[in-house]
């Protein structure tokens, strides 16, 4: 089926679709009934300006045979499809490509069987981390596509503990409640039309049906219990603002004093038995400026975009609580780590971030342009999921001997928290799809320790 839509869309022209195919799960390398695979027939066919970048369009997602058998690959084989952005103003029907191809990749995708652990116990626990980013939580889905498709198994069976923020919190509180992540890029590129239309900030009313619509209106948090799974929120009905976790069991007891002396008093927590999946999910991803609070609670990446650390925290505790209760049986050490990110931009240039008060007329714009780029450099510096946060969760790892892995692809471009256009968010998912081809040896490693017992 893909040979023969690659052939008509490279005749029409059409390398968008070709890559949005190959983004939805078409398999480079399946052939035909002769043995042919879609890029040996791609470069047989191609005769026309666009053979060369179709050929490296499909050799940076590992298509071996992209020339005939008379040729040579190219021996510096670049990724420079990646820099060559699909026209979002194309009218080549995007939305509805989406939909077939997202049924394709279903279709096309093949599995292999791993053995696994009948009871499901295993020596040592798993966390799988996942950083907030807005509608960039499909580059999150397409990771873990690739995970899965290597394990032959769903994400849920593979970790015991799974810890989200924003975006990042909503699809591991889905993939808690057993939703399949294919399910869920569909779910996610039909989301962001009904969610972020309109004006920022956007009506929370859309955000919360969507929400209510996925979840169940009455679902609890302890309604699903394996794996367990925290979500980070900030409670913002006190000053310093609080991280706030949202879980799926009894929060365990740290016997620590708390962190800030209280000279007011606060309306206590409900635990997680009361706890409304929706509301967790809508909590986590109550973004300043794009969503109204969901009550006393902020985007949990106001505090911890990038949740690894607060969740070891919390199995430590966690842990420490189990003993102390007298249950050390049930206590398994943490033996690995999975840090997914929703990609990182390109850096650029910034011409000041002085901000002072000017003298003269002339002086104005520059204070202006001084204060908007600091203003954006302190939140791009509070929320920042990678660099000094992805350092220090290797080095605890390191030290405490936990196997560690950071999995985040560098983007093209900067993609907004609330980009609604599809051609963009596919290009997105294709510089991800280089990433996952570049790193393949790395997440099979991942997944072999994931599988071990």
């Amino acid at each position: 089926m893909f040979l023969c839509a690659s052939i008509f869309f490279l005749q029409k022209d059409h390398l968008e679709l070709i890559k949005a195919l190959i983004v939805f799960g078409a398999n480079v390398e399946q052939p035909n009934d002769f043995g042919e695979t879609p890029g040996l027939l791609a470069a047989r066919s191609s005769k026309g300006s666009n053979r060369k970048v179709l050929l490296d369009m499909l050799y940076n997602v590992g298509a071996q045979r992209c020339f005939p058998p008379d040729t040579q690959l190219p021996s510096g084989a670049s990724c420079s499809i990646a820099a060559q952005p699909m026209d979002a103003s194309s009218g080549i029907g995007f939305q509805d490509m989406i939909y077939v191809s997202t049924a394709l990749g279903s279709i096309l995708a093949s599995r292999d069987t791993v053995d696994f652990m009948e009871d499901g116990l295993r020596v040592h626990n798993r966390l799988l981390c996942l950083d907030g980013g807005g509608i960039r939580g499909l580059v999150l889905i397409q990771l873990l596509i690739a995970i899965e498709k290597i394990a032959g198994r769903p994400i849920r069976e593979l970790f015991d503990w799974v810890s989200g923020t924003s975006t990042g919190g909503i699809l591991a509180l889905a993939i808690v409640h057993g939703k399949s992540m294919e399910y869920l890029r569909c779910l996610y590129f039909r989301m962001k039309n009904e969610v972020f239309c309109g004006t920022r900030p956007y009506e929370s009313a859309p955000l919360e049906e969507f929400l209510k619509k996925e979840f169940g209106e009455q679902t609890k948090m302890t309604d699903v219990t394996h794996p367990k799974v925290m979500v980070t929120s900030a409670m913002s009905d006190r000053h310093p603002a609080e991280l706030h976790l949202f879980r799926n069991y009894v929060p365990p007891e740290t016997g620590r004093d708390p962190t800030f002396k209280s000279v007011a008093s606060f309306r206590p927590v409900t635990m997680p038995e009361e706890q409304l999946v929706w509301r967790a999910a809508r909590s986590s991803g109550a973004a300043p400026t794009y969503f109204r609070p969901m009550g006393r609670f902020l985007d949990g990446g106001l505090l911890s975009n990038n949740p690894t650390l607060d969740a070891m925290a919390e199995i430590h505790d966690y842990n420490k609580c189990m003993k102390r209760q007298g249950h050390g049986e049930q206590v398994r050490k943490l033996g690995m780590v999975v840090s997914l990110g929703t990609g990182k931009p390109p850096q650029i240039q910034v011409s000041s971030v002085d901000v002072f008060r000017p003298s003269n007329p002339w002086e104005i714009m520059k204070t202006v342009v001084g204060a908007r780029e600091l203003g954006k450099m302190v939140v791009d510096c509070c929320t920042d999921s990678d660099g000094p946060a992805v350092n220090r969760a290797r080095a605890w790892c390191e030290m405490i001997d936990v196997h560690y892995f950071r999995l985040s692809p560098h983007l093209q471009t900067d993609v907004m928290l609330d980009e609604v256009s599809d051609a963009v968010l596919v290009n997105m998912l294709w510089d991800t799809q280089i990433y996952i081809y570049q790193q393949r040896e790395e997440i099979q490693k991942l997944v072999r320790l994931l599988l071990e017992p």
